[in-house]
């Protein structure tokens, strides 16, 4: 995760190194010019350990300052897809969610700002490095992402339980998929103001899949 970091242009403010990892800054510094002339402390194995909340650290962090986006959604003549996460509270759920859009090219991930932190530790792992690959948007509520949407002609499709069922809509190449809270789906107020619902049919005996689940199907499908 670190080197994905690098890669994509993070340029650390310190590297923290267990002792027993030193020689990898040489090498870092051979590839990674941001890191040239950055701090670098060393830890112990019992100091490292307490930093990170992993079982088994692999004895390599970086610090760096958040990703900032401005200038609006990321936006092109066609093909823009968009994820929504409305109240998403599971950090393994946002983290599977960034890495399914990263993976599927979509334009960004955008949230309402009363989800998990999508910088949380558990999401930045479960992200597997699509944190720093995407744009990961924040907005302060759900109307605000749905103003910004309409005013670039973006088509809104919200995983709904009482929507259609997949094989009877045709999806657009350009939308946004809206994903709801794990235990109460999207609010009533949002489904509405969506363009499309539609729901995965689920011949088997479970109720229901988790957010990350289904969008993942849902999110593969619209990339078609």
């Amino acid at each position: 995760m670190c080197e994905d970091a690098l890669l994509s242009g993070m340029v650390p403010e310190c590297v923290l190194l267990r002792a027993d990892r030193k020689e990898i800054l040489g090498k870092w510094k051979e590839q990674y010019p941001a890191t040239a002339d950055c701090d670098c402390l060393v830890f112990s194995e019992s100091l490292f350990a307490k930093l990170s909340a992993t079982m088994n650290p692999q004895g390599v962090a970086l610090v760096v300052k958040m990703p900032v986006h401005s200038g609006g959604i990321p936006f092109e003549s066609e093909n823009n897809r968009y994820i929504v996460l409305e109240h998403l509270s599971d950090p393994g759920n946002m983290g599977t969610i960034i890495r399914m859009a990263d993976a599927f090219a979509y334009r960004a991930v955008l949230y309402t700002e009363d989800s998990v932190d999508p910088y949380n530790e558990k999401v930045l792992r479960a992200s597997m490095g699509s944190c720093f690959h995407i744009p990961v948007l924040p907005f302060p509520n759900s109307e605000e992402v749905f103003r910004v949407l309409k005013e670039k002609g973006i088509p809104s499709i919200g995983a709904h339980l009482h929507g259609k069922i997949l094989s009877e809509v045709e999806l657009p190449k350009s939308a946004a998929l809206w994903i709801g809270n794990e235990a109460n789906g999207l609010l009533e107020n949002t489904s509405s103001l969506c363009d499309i619902l539609v729901k995965i049919p689920m011949p088997g005996r479970a109720e229901s899949l988790n957010a990350a689940s289904a969008a993942s199907i849902l999110g593969y499908l619209l990339a078609q």
